[in-house]
């Protein structure tokens, strides 16, 4: 029996205010939800204000070793370009934000379980008036992880969290080669303008001395018939060409992730190479050794795989049930109880053998995509191999019969001048 109930139920009556009090506290930290719309009209201005010729793209190639005296740059080359893609286009925040996304995962396993309170108050009806009124009781659930089941959390969220980084560089690469693609096709196209103005200048002088060659009697109107169809027939592909230019730059302010109006007012390069091309190439072997080395997509695809290891281990560290001790301490209707209960799930009955197959099955489904993937990029670097091979005689081929036409061209020209 308690010799001084009033001072006891005092004692209780601090602790709960203490802890009412503490937990007021606590909540005046809380976070509180904002909504946040989407507002597509300022999306929409915040993409027309996009100018590389603006001070936060001046600064981000100043961070990356541009010097200062070169602004505002005179010309934009494949490198400009592919700053330009890294700092305006979208495409790259998304993949940023879903590395943030993995990482903030990679923190949530890493919290170790939380242990929880709870608390009970009761009162009799004193239908023996030997007991006291009222009742109280606390205890705290402390959950044990038996089977370290948070390292394996941990582990497999590292692994998406490297997967997610990865992308951010493998769409960066991807970014430059779409922008060079784009660049080259622009680059051809202006070329191809400029020599078919050139031929259309020359075709109009050829109609004209054929035609002086009819008023002459010296040739016949077949000859200028078929001059004027040849004539007819480069205007029309130079008018394909002078089309298609909108549609190059197009692609390639779509690859910037720049407005077409920003686009059109730089002065891009004409193309032309500044270093002859490399002449030997690496064998093969060599090529595919570093493409499975060094390829992103293989790096995001053994990280995948290593992400579903961890998640087999973990599935099988849940066969083992986690325990909680819940100690606690009771004052019931005058007697003081302390207690300490143990309670766990009954996993042993199944022993996680669905989740166990699944998890073993994913492994599984990523092990074939990784070995497909390496396929593919086995084959690319031989295709690609192959391609350049075929460019280069290619090359030769085209140089050797300007070598020749050239030659045709000097004979032809003085045999006209004579």
């Amino acid at each position: 029996m308690v010799k001084h109930p009033r001072s006891f139920y005092k004692s209780i009556y601090s602790v709960v205010h203490a802890t009412n009090l503490s937990i007021l506290l606590a909540a005046c930290s809380f976070q509180q939800y904002a909504p946040k719309a989407i507002d597509t009209a300022a999306i929409t201005k915040k993409i027309e204000s996009k100018n590389p010729a603006g001070e936060p793209f001046h600064q981000y190639l100043l961070d990356n070793g541009y010097p200062a005296n070169i602004f505002p740059l005179q010309q934009w080359g494949l490198d400009e370009l592919t700053y330009c893609a890294l700092f305006f286009h979208p495409s790259l925040d998304v993949a940023r934000a879903q590395w943030h996304a993995a990482e903030l995962s990679e923190v949530a396993a890493s919290k170790r379980l939380t242990p929880s309170i709870s608390g009970h108050i009761a009162h009799s009806n004193q239908a023996n008036q030997d007991i006291r009124p009222f009742a109280f009781g606390l205890s705290i659930d402390i959950p044990t992880d038996l089977t370290n089941k948070r390292d394996i959390r941990i582990e497999n969220a590292h692994h998406l969290s490297q997967a997610a980084k990865l992308g951010i560089a493998q769409i960066a690469w991807d970014l430059r080669n779409q922008v060079a693609q784009s660049l080259y096709e622009y680059q051809q196209n202006q070329k191809m303008v400029t020599l078919l103005l050139n031929e259309q200048e020359i075709r109009h002088g050829i109609v004209a001395l054929y035609q002086k060659r009819v008023s002459l009697g010296a040739a016949s109107n077949i000859e200028l018939s078929t001059a004027k169809l040849q004539l007819q027939t480069s205007t029309t592909e130079l008018n394909t060409w002078q089309r298609n230019q909108l549609v190059t730059l197009s692609k390639l302010a779509n690859n910037l992730g720049l407005p077409l109006s920003q686009v059109k007012s730089l002065n891009l390069i004409d193309g032309t190479l500044s270093q002859p091309l490399q002449q030997t190439l690496p064998q093969p072997d060599e090529l595919q050794t570093t493409a499975l080395l060094n390829r992103l997509d293989i790096r995001i695809a053994l990280e995948r795989y290593a992400a579903a290891e961890a998640r087999l281990k973990l599935e099988i560290a849940k066969q083992y049930p986690d325990i909680v001790i819940s100690p606690g301490y009771a004052y019931e209707f005058g007697d003081k109880i302390w207690s300490l209960n143990l309670s766990s799930l009954l996993t042993l009955l199944n022993k996680n053998k669905v989740a166990i197959d699944e998890a073993t099955q994913l492994r599984e489904v990523e092990a074939a995509q990784f070995e497909a993937l390496q396929t593919k990029v086995i084959s690319d670097t031989n295709i690609a191999d192959a391609s350049v091979l075929q460019a280069k005689q290619s090359l030769d081929n085209q140089q050797a019969l300007l070598i020749q036409q050239q030659q045709n061209t000097q004979r032809m020209e003085r045999r006209f001048a004579a």
